[in-house]
C-alpha cells in the first residue's frame, strides 16, 4: 500500500504583508537574534512566541565551546514558557535568523531537535502552534502547525 503526505502552507513575498500582530511577532524573533551568543559559527538564531496570555516572549540561540552543550533559539523559548508561563498556551512563534556577515533573505527552519520539541508542545497543550519562518527580509513561510515541519515525529503514545 502506498500512501502520500502533503500539507498546506502559506508564502508571502514579504513580512508587509502579514497581519499587523505577525508582523509584530516576527520583529520580536528578528530582534531577538541580538541576545543569541553564537561566537563559534556567527548564525544567530532569534525566536518569539505569542501567549494566550497576550505576552510575547523571546529567546535565543546560546553557543558553548563544547558545542552539544549549546541550545538553539526554539528551544530556549520552549523552555522558558515551559517553566516560567506553565498555563499558557503557545498561539503563534517566529523564528527568524542574521549569519553575521551574509544575507538574511530566506525563511529558516528549525532543526530536526526543536521541531520534536514544538511537536512535545503542542502534544502538551492540545493546541497546534501557528509557526511564522523568516530572515531579516525577503520571503516569510507561514504553517498553521508545528506538527507539519515533523510528519511522523514521536509523539510519547506508544509509551503509555
Amino acid at each position: 500500500m502506498q500512501k502520500k503526505y502533503e500539507f498546506d502552507y502559506e508564502v508571502l513575498d514579504h513580512a508587509g504583508l502579514l497581519a499587523i500582530a505577525d508582523q509584530t511577532l516576527l520583529d520580536a524573533a528578528i530582534k531577538a537574534t541580538e541576545t543569541a551568543y553564537a561566537p563559534y559559527s556567527n548564525f544567530k538564531v532569534g525566536a518569539a512566541a505569542l501567549l494566550s496570555s497576550g505576552q510575547i516572549i523571546k529567546g535565543s540561540n546560546q553557543e558553548s565551546a563544547s558545542f552539544p552543550v549549546g541550545i538553539c533559539a526554539e528551544r530556549t523559548l520552549l523552555n522558558s514558557i515551559g517553566s516560567q508561563f506553565p498555563e499558557a498556551t503557545i498561539i503563534s512563534m517566529a523564528v527568524s535568523y542574521d549569519p553575521v556577515g551574509k544575507p538574511s533573505t530566506a525563511p529558516i527552519s528549525p532543526c530536526g531537535m526543536c521541531r520534536q520539541s514544538l511537536l512535545d508542545f503542542e502534544n502538551r497543550y492540545h493546541s497546534p502552534i501557528r509557526i511564522i519562518l523568516a530572515g531579516k527580509s525577503g520571503a516569510v513561510m507561514v504553517l498553521p502547525s508545528a506538527a507539519l515541519l515533523l510528519p511522523f515525529g514521536f509523539d510519547g503514545s506508544i509509551l503509555k
